[in-house]
């Protein structure tokens, strides 16, 4: 069957599909007051807005499969490396095209070493740990220099994260990304004036114009950030309209950060969770027409065994890994997944969503924390155990500021409710709940067993991770495996990827399929 690709080409995603709310116009069909118009209380709609991925993503359409489906029964395996076979929901995502590389890391230390130049701490916090390479009867010690810095590596999948590192940088990838957005677009100070251009002072000097503090997207939304550009968003809003009648759309008009009800600022990235990599990583898209799928996978790709039918490339093995216990390439002059250690994050094929090295190279840490019965109890929609609530600690309740560390980061406390409080509750401060209470509700825990992490292995820091990897044999290769590791350990066969949350309808191309076209207001009250 033919292959069904729904991915965006990367280099465009970034200011793809964003439109201005200053030209837009529209009515209310319950008030019939006017949208965007300061003499209707400056209440601002952005009627065109179209999404699209961040950097690095692609487009992954969600839809209902069995969780666990492809599992391989081996006799002598323990069952907790699967999970339960149940039919499980996915609602479309964007996921990285390939493994976050060297050099993606390198670039994040890089940020952490300019942007804080005295802060050791961080920036050693933020290392991987190159001496996972080491083992007591074998000589890898050239790795451990060399495999996260030179650039004979600088493609391959970065090891020796933890968890926890893969986390940060997540957060930080979604602040750089969201800057260069906001900075490329007018709507703060670009790069160029900020790197060597000038800016008027008060006094007509002039002065270098130097961002005061680094960019974090919760900050900047919360208003807290005083950086507007040459095309920074008016403010419609009459209470603060500078000057006369009409100064919001002149020269003098006054501006206002881009807010979350303009469709500028791109989701968080974040890892995805164990139901979405499994879902991703088998692509059952390219097998699936009607809603029936024709034939099931045990890999990302089609067919049972592990190395390509088709003519050109028969024979040649369809991922990195370790076919028996002592190889891990083959024979010299015929090597067969041409890899004694990882291989470069596009290496080998894509599967049928876009995304490379979804079995071997490396395994990948997703968001979930482990339990070997998870999905006994899990949701049949977006399945996922490790929920947290945190709120942003509120510096100033006045003006809502919110407190900052010296990262220029919220300050995250417990969540003081599970629903929205009432104005006397919130005044009132209450605290919140003691921390066992607060982790039973979480769910971390099997009711069934409360002794997790006392006569266990498997404690609340246990996170999954799932692919196999090039030190694997090919039973891990399958994507329905699962294993874990606590979350501030890291290994020399462990990376991982980032995915991103999408917003809106479900149905990524509608084009050419059948669907209902409900009536605009406007044609329906004419009867047409």
């Amino acid at each position: 069957m033919k292959k069904s690709y729904l991915y965006s080409i990367a280099s465009i995603a970034i200011i793809a599909s964003l439109a201005s709310c200053k030209s837009k116009s529209g009515t209310s069909e319950k008030t019939g007051m006017a949208y965007n118009k300061q003499e209707f209380g400056g209440f601002e709609v952005n009627k065109k807005f179209k999404r699209g991925p961040g950097p690095g993503l692609v487009e992954i359409e969600g839809g209902v499969f069995v969780m666990s489906g492809s599992a391989i029964n081996v006799p002598g395996e323990e069952l907790s490396n699967y999970n339960h076979k149940r039919e499980t929901t996915v609602s479309s995502f964007y996921m990285d095209e390939t493994e976050v590389s060297n050099t993606n890391w390198l670039e994040y230390l890089n940020w952490i070493r300019t942007s804080y130049p005295t802060d050791h701490e961080y920036y050693y916090n933020e290392l991987p740990d190159t001496l996972v390479w080491r083992r007591p009867l074998s000589y890898n010690e050239p790795y451990v220099d060399n495999y996260l810095r030179h650039p004979a590596y600088q493609d391959y999948p970065v090891v020796g994260v933890s968890w926890e590192q893969a986390e940060r940088y997540c957060a930080w990838r979604t602040d750089r990304v969201n800057e260069l957005l906001l900075r490329e677009k007018g709507y703060m100070t670009s790069f160029k004036d900020i790197n060597g251009g000038t800016s008027k002072t008060a006094g007509n000097a002039t002065a270098t114009a130097r961002p005061t503090e680094p960019f974090n997207t919760d900050i900047y939304l919360n208003g807290q950030y005083d950086d507007k550009g040459k095309k920074a968003m008016k403010d419609l809003n009459p209470s603060n309209a500078a000057g006369t009648k009409g100064a919001a759309t002149g020269k003098n008009a006054a501006t206002r950060n881009v807010r979350l009800e303009d469709g500028i600022i791109k989701q968080p990235y974040r890892l995805p969770t164990e139901a979405e990599w499994e879902y991703a990583a088998l692509g059952l898209i390219g097998n699936t027409q009607y809603e029936n799928i024709s034939a099931n996978k045990i890999y990302p790709w089609n067919g049972l065994g592990l190395s390509s039918a088709k003519r050109s490339t028969r024979g040649l093995i369809l991922a990195n890994f370790k076919r028996t216990k002592g190889d891990y390439m083959g024979v010299g002059g015929s090597l067969n997944d041409k890899g004694g250690l990882t291989v470069a994050v596009r290496s080998y094929m894509p599967n049928d969503f876009g995304l490379y090295n979804m079995a071997g190279n490396v395994n990948e840490w997703v968001a979930d924390v482990y339990r070997s019965k998870t999905f006994e109890a899990a949701d049949a929609f977006n399945p996922y155990r490790g929920n947290y609530y945190k709120d942003k600690k509120v510096a100033d309740p006045v003006s809502g500021k919110i407190e900052k560390d010296k990262y220029n980061k919220p300050v995250l406390t417990d969540a003081i409710s599970y629903k929205k409080q009432t104005w006397a509750e919130k005044q009132a401060a209450t605290p919140p709940p003691t921390v066992n209470t607060y982790a039973d509700q979480r769910g971390f825990r099997d009711k069934a067993n409360d002794l997790y992490g006392e006569i266990t292995l498997v404690t609340d820091k246990s996170r999954v991770y799932k692919g196999g990897s090039w030190e694997d044999q090919a039973l891990w290769l399958n994507p329905a495996t699962r294993r874990f590791l606590s979350q501030d350990e890291s290994t020399a066969d462990i990376g991982f990827r980032c995915a991103m949350t999408m917003l809106g309808a479900s149905e990524i191309r509608s084009t050419g399929k059948p669907q209902f076209k409900p009536k605009t207001a406007k044609a329906f009250r004419a009867g047409k």
